[in-house]
């Protein structure tokens, strides 16, 4: 049984898959309250689903970017437990969350999560039949109207999956008002980050023979534009 944990920003997100199906999963939004409310929700959802800690196998959490405190909260979780419970722990990037909920598209799609201060990092991402979902750019922080540009095709359709406000809302409408940009916004169901995606993504990494090292697992902080994927 698998255990991901998605603290990267307000949104916070767990999940429990055995690789074929899933036990439970709990997505909310938090005013900054990770640290109190995290253990609580590993442990209600462990009850739901009949398991103890004992009963985990493996160890997923999400990456970054986001922010700072949010991702100390899910990585001291992480780790910890793996390290109690002798687990492998792996890390996945948060915006490769994002993409993974998005159907097979023919079009460009950017991923992105809230950074703070007006911000948002992102990347833009491409689908093939054979990989899914891989990001094509580097990630990049900067306000909404500016990083939509910049990762957006001229004259081609793109669609912009995250955590929605009414700056990216205004941001979309703004570029697609110049007919140089065709960006359609995700639903909110669609562009939620759920820990069940996370969870798939750390399976096939499992499978594919990744051993997943808890001592070397480390957060992905984002603080000036250009820093490369990682």
């Amino acid at each position: 049984m698998l255990l991901a944990l998605d603290t990267a920003t307000r949104t916070l997100s767990l999940a429990l898959h055995d690789g074929t199906a899933i036990y439970a999963e709990h997505t909310w939004q938090s005013d900054s309250h990770h640290t109190v409310e995290l253990l609580p929700a590993i442990q209600g959802a462990l009850r739901q689903a009949r398991l103890t800690p004992r009963d985990l196998t493996h160890l997923a959490v999400a990456q970054g970017p986001g922010s700072f405190n949010g991702l100390r909260v899910g990585f001291s979780a992480a780790q910890s437990l793996a390290l109690a419970l002798n687990l492998p722990l792996i890390a996945i990037p948060t915006l490769d969350i994002v993409a993974a909920g998005q159907p097979p598209l023919p079009e460009r799609l950017i991923a992105f999560a809230q950074a703070g201060r007006g911000r948002l990092c992102g990347a833009a991402y491409a689908w093939s039949a054979e990989g899914g979902w891989q990001a094509s750019s580097p990630t990049a922080i900067e306000a909404p109207e500016a990083l939509f540009a910049r990762l957006s095709a001229p004259h081609s359709p793109t669609r912009v999956a995250g955590e929605a406000d009414r700056a990216v809302d205004a941001a979309i409408d703004a570029l697609n008002a110049t007919q140089a940009r065709r960006l359609a916004l995700a639903s909110p169901a669609w562009a939620l980050r759920r820990a069940s995606f996370l969870a798939e993504l750390a399976w096939a990494r499992f499978r594919a023979g990744e051993q997943g090292d808890p001592l070397r697992v480390a957060p992905f902080y984002l603080h000036q534009p250009g820093v490369p994927h990682p």
